[in-house]
């Protein structure tokens, strides 16, 4: 099959279309010929060296995809030859097949194609699982997400808003801002030049935020925890401005702040199967309504992988940028 390699880590450059093996087939799995894939930030870490794959995990990059199942595991219910498929993976989407373990598949509703569908399962269940799962936000709340206009800010304004609950998002220049507006935010402050302190206090009525969803790290931490009402949670998930700060234990204490690290991608596969069951419960109505869809901001051929990593490291995008198979 032909996937993306990588030769030894570097930058974009180490990225090559080449051969290389399909995947054997295990117990409880689904094979699926993969139409097209997404980019995430995490490819960019682990093609530089700085993210491996979870023991197991195919080397190759890509954690979702989506496209038809072309082959089901002895004793596996609920999935045909012939299934549209979109899927969460520890690794693999850069390739024309993937292997998945069949509770981490959702089937495509009718709305999605399937480059749509590829830009789906890793960045809303990442934001179902911090925001909702892990941050507790309920209908009428109050969230700040961080990166308004990456793939999970954009799945995050569409998941607060039929969730009910109120959003405010920071991105890098006004004109994200507006589009961050358009498809639902709440409000959206341009980190560049705005206070997203003063902002969240002034946009949940002066009590602060019950959830902070940051991917930013040391650089943020100070005023995430400013940023919290009473009560509220930080959900840390990634680490892209920094992974060191201080912190004033004591604000923890009076305020009763919770600080939570989370990742998605090192969870068993029965949490992954148990999340993916949890919200198609809350969110497949939506979803197949079609009121739940991927922003996409370009599509690109497999080949055009360095390309895909140069636009996502200048923050060139709004959305999710999909790699199509050849």
């Amino acid at each position: 099959m032909r996937a993306i390699l990588i030769e030894k880590p570097g930058d974009e450059s180490v990225m090559t279309l080449g051969e290389a093996p399909s995947p054997s087939l295990g117990a409880g799995e689904l094979r699926i010929g993969v139409v097209a894939s997404a980019v995430n930030r995490a490819d960019l870490l682990q093609r530089q060296g700085l993210y491996p794959p979870p023991a197991g995990a195919s080397p190759i990059l890509g954690l979702e995809c989506a496209g038809r199942v072309i082959e089901v595991a002895e004793g596996v219910a609920g999935w045909r030859v012939g299934d549209r498929a979109m899927a969460l993976l520890s690794g693999g989407g850069y390739a024309e097949e993937v292997v998945v373990p069949a509770v981490c598949a959702m089937p495509i509703p009718e709305p999605l194609g399937f480059e749509e569908a590829a830009a789906i399962p890793e960045v809303f269940l990442t934001v179902f699982l911090n925001l909702f799962e892990l941050g507790g936000l309920r209908a009428g709340s109050f969230a700040l997400v961080h990166g308004g206009g990456s793939g999970i800010g954009t799945a995050a304004i569409q998941l607060v808003r039929e969730a009910g609950a109120k959003l405010l998002v920071t991105a890098g220049s006004d004109e994200k801002c507006r589009r961050c507006l358009e498809l639902g935010a709440t409000a959206a402050v341009d980190y560049r030049s705005g206070d997203f302190v003063a902002e969240a206090k002034a946009f949940s009525g002066g009590r602060g935020v019950d959830v902070v969803l940051d991917s930013i790290g040391a650089p943020y931490l100070a005023k995430n925890l400013a940023s919290l009402a009473t009560g509220g949670r930080l959900v840390l998930i990634g680490l892209m401005g920094g992974a060191k700060a201080e912190i004033a234990l004591g604000e923890l204490l009076v305020r009763r702040l919770s600080v939570i690290g989370s990742t998605l991608r090192t969870r068993s596969t029965e949490e992954k199967g148990a999340l993916v069951r949890a919200f198609l419960e809350r969110f497949g109505p939506a979803l197949g309504a079609g009121r739940l869809r991927a922003v996409i901001d370009r599509v690109l051929p497999l080949a055009e992988a360095p390309a895909a990593h140069r636009a996502m490291k200048a923050s060139e995008h709004f959305g999710k940028i999909v790699l199509r198979m050849p």
